[in-house]
């Protein structure tokens, strides 16, 4: 009998949370909010329970899966899903396949076994109280950015995202996406949609937001959820570039409100752009989680 994968749904949010944290899995992409939004729009994901593990099937690449995760066996799941998939005459493909997790497939299958990495998915994990603090020459730069909207703006606020504001942190998103060109770029209008989807259910995903006033409006806003125990993840951070210094304040500040009891913060992936990535590598990573394809054959 065939392995039946389904979409996820938000009544199945703590059975799929429940496998993932059962591994200590920093991986953005491995929490039930970023499954749920993503798997709506460009990303079109299943899931299935086998053997007591968990594993997601990408309907867009070449129907991979990801490494089972939960207390089953994994060989074992491995093996039958690679049964099912040479009966459709393919071989079975592991995506977000971690180091860690990598390794653990050496030890299944020996070390001949190949992974080919793709960097721009690698995600950025930042020490939480480096980004709060700002200390030292390195992030000089950003200690300025702040001092100078301070002084622009000294009346700013910074607000938890709630039911009596989540209206103009969507009213700012629209605004933000007609300034960025939403409306010409298919992937941009997707990740605003995912966006303001994310806003309207932060309550029934469990995720925290915050947000920054200046002049009374709102200026920048971001929200995320925690990964691990010891880890929390930015799922999306706008503002307005072209406010001195919106971006370093929404993120020091949210980070000082909702997360600073966590060692670490993930801050996603740069895909490829190369803005993107400069300004990431500019708060200087700890390190980077990377994430690979692996092909089993027979």
């Amino acid at each position: 009998m065939r392995t039946e994968f389904k979409h996820p749904e938000l009544e199945d949010k703590e059975i799929i949370r429940n496998f993932l944290q059962k591994e200590h899995n920093r991986n953005c992409e491995m929490t039930f909010a970023n499954i749920y939004l993503w798997s709506r729009t460009i990303f079109p994901l299943k899931y299935a329970i086998v053997e007591d593990t968990i594993c997601f099937l990408s309907e867009n690449e070449d129907h991979a899966v990801t490494f089972p995760v939960g207390a089953g066996d994994k060989k074992k799941v491995i093996e039958l899903l690679k049964e099912e998939w040479k009966k459709e005459g393919r071989k079975l493909k592991l995506r977000l396949v971690t180091e860690e997790q990598f390794l653990k497939l050496q030890e299944m299958y020996g070390d001949d076994l190949e992974i080919s990495y793709n960097r721009d998915y690698a995600d950025y994990v930042y020490e939480t109280e480096k980004l709060i603090q700002l200390s030292g020459k390195k992030y000089h730069g950003k200690k300025n950015h702040i001092n100078r909207f301070i002084a622009n703006h000294p009346n700013w606020q910074y607000e938890p995202i709630t039911k009596e504001n989540v209206a103009e942190c969507i009213a700012m998103a629209e605004e933000w996406g007609i300034k960025n060109g939403c409306d010409t770029d298919k992937e941009k209008q997707q990740e605003l949609s995912v966006t303001i989807q994310g806003l309207n259910m932060l309550e029934e995903l469990d995720l925290k937001g915050g947000l920054i006033r200046a002049e009374g409006q709102v200026i920048a806003f971001t929200f995320g959820e925690s990964v691990t125990d010891d880890t929390f993840v930015i799922h999306v951070e706008k503002a307005f570039a072209e406010i001195q210094g919106a971006y370093p304040m929404i993120n020091r500040e949210f980070l000082k409100a909702e997360a600073a009891e966590y060692l670490y913060v993930n801050r996603e992936e740069d895909t490829g752009s190369e803005g993107l990535r400069k300004a990431k590598l500019s708060y200087h990573p700890a390190f980077l989680i990377e994430k690979g394809f692996v092909t089993l054959g027979d």
